[in-house]
């Protein structure tokens, strides 16, 4: 499978080195590596956003520091505005899912841009992009941290690139899925101990008694580790039942 170049995240204007350091964090989760931050207020190098990024910059993401926006943007071919306000410009306005099909429509480099933590975007900022991209906020509370807005785009990002969830499609670690015959072999052990402690009664209605039970278990879509967990349980009350009798006729 082929995937599209992926964007380089631009952080406009950012204030706190804290906040550079979470937001790459917040990219690598996701398989964003380039990040650029233009006229960071507090420098960059910045030792605040070491502990914030748990790592995320010795693991793979790169960041580079320009003077202006301008600068950081000069050789991307079409970027998108982070933005929860609406603007006043003729440019195509759409959500995560709508801006990462816009991006991987392109056939050069590509990127997005966020505001600083304290005003966003300016308008100077926005005309310099394609397209807008907003989020589907509460309107009467529309405040998303630097980084929870970048996390927001990188896990659209992550999933249109069919990255799979940590436990998506998988078992979880509990086993492989218990064949027709160990199923068949746990019904079987089981109906002989019901048969044996006088469940199936009446017996006329022995064989639709044995079908709802089948059916149930089958529903449960067993893991050949529970089949023999289930089977060393009924054994265990078989053994516990032969030792109960044998009390009582002592």
């Amino acid at each position: 499978m082929n995937r599209p170049r992926q964007p380089v995240i631009i952080l406009a204007e950012p204030q706190l080195g804290e906040n550079i350091g979470s937001t790459a964090r917040a990219m690598l989760n996701f398989g964003l590596t380039e990040l650029r931050i233009a006229a960071p207020r507090d420098g960059w190098p910045n030792p605040a956003a070491e502990p914030l990024a748990a790592g995320a910059f010795e693991a793979g993401v790169t960041v580079t520091a320009f003077d202006s926006v301008e600068d950081a943007v000069a050789d991307l071919g079409f970027l998108v505005a982070a933005t929860a306000r609406p603007r006043e410009m003729e440019k195509p306005v759409t959500n995560a899912s709508g801006a990462i099909e816009l991006l991987t429509a392109q056939t050069t480099q590509v990127g997005v841009v966020f505001g600083n933590e304290a005003q966003g975007l300016s308008n100077n900022h926005i005309a310099l992009c394609d397209a807008i991209m907003t989020y589907p906020v509460n309107p009467g509370f529309a405040s998303l941290n630097l980084a929870q807005a970048v996390i927001v785009f990188a896990a659209a990002w992550g999933d249109a690139q069919g990255r799979e969830g940590r436990f998506e499609g998988k078992n979880a670690g509990v086993g492989d899925p218990a064949s027709r015959e160990e199923l068949i072999g746990m019904f079987e052990h089981f109906e002989d101990e019901l048969e044996r402690a006088g469940y199936f009664h009446p017996p006329d209605k022995t064989p639709l008694m044995m079908r709802n039970l089948r059916t149930a278990f089958i529903r449960g879509q067993w893991t050949s580790q529970e089949v023999r967990t289930f089977r060393g349980t009924i054994k265990a009350l078989a053994l516990g039942r032969g030792k109960a009798r044998i009390k009582r006729e002592d």
